[in-house]
C-alpha cells in the first residue's frame, strides 16, 4: 500500500477531533450533574430557613406580651441550637426584626361572645411581626410577616 502525501495526519486529527467531541459531552454531563446538586443544596438551604423562621414564630407567640413586646424585637439573631438544647445545626437561625401595631386596619378587633353587655366589649389588640430565618452555609434567608392578636383587652370607651 502506498499513501499518498495528501493523506498524511489524517489519524492525528480524527482522534484529536473524538478526544474534543468526549470532552465537550464529559463537561455537559459535569455541568448537568453538578447543576442538580446546587439546586438540591438550594431546597435544603429553604428548608431550613423556613423552619427557622418557623422556629422564630413559634417562641414570639409564646413569649409575646403586649407590655415589653418592643424588648423582644432582637438585634442580634438567636441560633436553634441554644433554644432547643441540642447540636443538630449549628449555623440556623432567626430574627425578629420588627413587631409594632398594624398602620392598617383597625387596632383591635372585637372577639365575640365576650362582650359582657352594655357598652363593654372585649377584643383583640393587633400587632405586625417580621421574622426572618436563614442559614449562611447555603446562603439562604426567609423572611415572613405575620399578624400577632393578643387579647383579651378591653375595647369598650366607657370610663372607670
Amino acid at each position: 500500500m502506498r499513501r499518498r502525501k495528501d493523506e498524511r495526519g489524517f489519524a492525528l486529527i480524527a482522534a484529536l477531533l473524538a478526544n474534543l467531541i468526549l470532552l465537550a459531552v464529559g463537561i455537559v454531563a459535569l455541568n448537568l450533574s453538578t447543576g442538580d446538586i446546587r439546586i438540591s443544596m438550594r431546597a435544603v438551604g429553604d428548608k431550613k430557613a423556613v423552619n427557622a423562621a418557623e422556629a422564630g414564630l413559634h417562641w414570639l407567640t409564646v413569649n409575646f406580651d403586649a407590655a415589653t413586646y418592643t424588648t423582644l424585637i432582637g438585634t442580634t439573631p438567636r441560633y436553634l441550637d441554644t433554644v432547643t438544647g441540642t447540636t443538630t445545626d449549628a449555623n440556623t437561625r432567626y430574627k425578629i426584626d420588627n413587631i409594632a401595631e398594624p398602620t392598617t386596619g383597625p387596632a383591635q378587633i372585637p372577639l365575640p361572645g365576650f362582650s359582657i353587655g352594655g357598652s363593654q366589649t372585649w377584643g383583640q389588640a393587633r400587632y405586625d411581626a417580621r421574622i426572618t430565618g436563614e442559614n449562611p452555609v447555603y446562603n439562604t434567608s426567609v423572611t415572613i410577616d405575620v399578624g400577632l392578636g393578643h387579647g383579651p383587652v378591653e375595647m369598650g370607651t366607657m370610663s372607670r
